[in-house]
């Protein structure tokens, strides 16, 4: 049996040596996205963010000298627990969404990062790759 897009989920997970604050703010912290919402070799030129729920944020991704925005709502704002925004990109549906939840442990801190609907398990995989850098890059930061 084949999943429909709209069955499409990813989850990917790390634990970070940073308290939940410092990690949820970094996702609403304009020049912090620049720094680690840029998987690979992914340059961020810019990056704006109006972090309220109803805000919006964009994110321009320079890949092989083309700027590519993503950009989202946020949806809820739940600090530092809960952060859910949607996610529109040229490699994602309109009504994509992603959660992050912050959960202290042993460790640091227990970042999950969940998104919904997907064109294609091809899709869903490289943005498993994206997110699996960015987590990365975050933690790189704290």
């Amino acid at each position: 049996m084949t999943a429909t897009d709209t069955d499409l989920t990813l989850t990917v997970e790390r634990v970070i040596d940073a308290s939940p604050e410092k990690l949820f703010d970094a996702w609403l912290d304009p020049e912090t996205m620049k720094r680690f919402i840029c998987p690979g070799e992914t340059t961020v030129p810019s990056a704006f963010s109006d972090a309220h729920e109803g805000g919006r944020f964009e994110v321009m991704m320079r890949v092989n000298g083309k700027d590519l925005p993503h950009t989202g709502t946020y949806k809820e704002i739940d600090r530092p627990n809960r952060l859910v925004f949607t996610w529109e990109s040229h490699a994602s549906r309109d009504d994509s969404e992603v959660t992050l939840t912050f959960t202290p442990g042993t460790g640091g801190t227990h970042v999950t990062l969940t998104q919904v609907r997907f064109h294609s398990e091809d899709q869903r995989e490289g943005h498993r790759k994206g997110w699996s850098s960015i987590l990365e890059k975050l933690a790189a930061l704290a």
